[in-house]
């Protein structure tokens, strides 16, 4: 599959970054997919309504590493694996997500799902860099 890796470097140690946004309930402050919906911990996995239907996220547990993996599963049984990471860049951070070209994405769909992504990485960085 195509992919594009997307960044953006917020000033602020990348530990600490990683260590607030980490946990699934914090996604909706700043992943609009997730501003509206309710984020439902289900034990193993969170629950999300969609545009099409509920979807099922199961995200990576804390790490030492900044991995903020998540897989979404959507209402048609499809599997979106959505690689997401917090590293060190000099005394701040870089948050990275890589987008998957899905199966029969348009190139047009594809660049507003890279525009999605691009909006969601600034709102991060203007909440959670230093003011």
């Amino acid at each position: 599959m195509q992919t594009q890796t997307l960044t953006v470097t917020i000033d602020r140690d990348w530990r600490e970054l990683y260590d607030a946004i980490w946990r699934p309930e914090v996604f909706p402050a700043w992943a609009s997919g997730l501003t509206q919906s309710t984020l439902e911990d289900m034990g193993d996995h969170w629950r999300a309504r969609g545009p099409e239907g509920d979807v099922t996220i199961r995200f990576t547990g804390h790490n030492a590493f900044g991995i903020m993996d998540h897989r979404v599963y959507l209402p048609d049984g499809a599997e979106v694996y959505v690689p997401l990471r917090v590293y060190q860049n000099g005394a701040g951070a870089e948050v990275a997500l890589t987008l998957f070209r899905q199966p029969g994405m348009s190139d047009g769909t594809f660049a507003a799902d890279a525009d999605w992504v691009r909006r969601d990485l600034a709102a991060l960085a203007a909440r959670y860099g230093k003011a």
